[in-house]
C-alpha cells in the first residue's frame, strides 16, 4: 500500500480473492486485530490463522465492498483510517446468503516506501435498542 487510503481496497482485494498470504501482508508482524465478534489476536501469523479457516469454509464464497470514510495523519508515518465494509456472505454460510455492515478503524504505519496496518478493529452495525445487526441505509458516508 503506497498510501493509507489504499488500505480499504487492498483489504477488499485480498478478502475477495480469499488470498491469506496477501491478507497477511497488509499487517505489521506485531499487528493486532479485533474481529466483529470481539476476538482479539496479535501478530501477523495469528491474524492469518484467525481468518484462514473461515475463508476455507463459511466465507469461502463471501465478498467485501469497502468504502473509505476518512484518513487522519496523526504523526509522521502514522495515520488512522476509518472505512465502511459490507460483507456479502454466500451460500456456504450456515445462515445462507446475507449482508453485514461493519465500521473498521485501522492504525497505519509507514514501513519503508509503503504502509501497513498496525492495529485494526471491526465493529458490526447494530440497532442500539435491540442489538440486531443493521445495514446502513445509504452507501454514502
Amino acid at each position: 500500500m503506497k498510501r493509507p487510503e489504499d488500505a480499504p481496497g487492498a483489504f477488499q482485494a485480498a478478502w475477495n480473492a480469499h488470498d491469506m498470504a496477501a491478507f497477511g501482508a497488509l499487517f505489521n508482524d506485531d499487528a493486532t486485530f479485533v474481529n466483529r465478534f470481539g476476538h482479539y489476536v496479535q501478530g501477523g501469523d495469528a491474524i492469518v490463522a484467525l481468518h484462514a479457516p473461515i475463508h476455507a469454509t463459511i466465507y469461502r464464497d463471501s465478498t467485501l465492498d469497502n468504502t473509505l470514510i476518512d484518513v487522519a495523519h496523526i504523526a509522521d508515518g502514522v495515520a488512522v483510517i476509518h472505512f465502511w465494509s459490507r460483507l456479502a456472505a454466500g451460500a456456504a454460510h450456515p445462515a445462507g446468503p446475507h449482508a453485514v455492515d461493519t465500521l473498521i478503524l485501522a492504525v497505519m504505519t509507514r514501513q519503508n516506501e509503503g504502509w501497513r496496518i498496525r492495529a485494526l478493529e471491526n465493529v458490526t452495525l447494530a440497532n442500539p435498542r435491540t442489538g440486531e445487526p443493521t445495514l446502513r441505509s445509504s452507501r454514502v458516508t
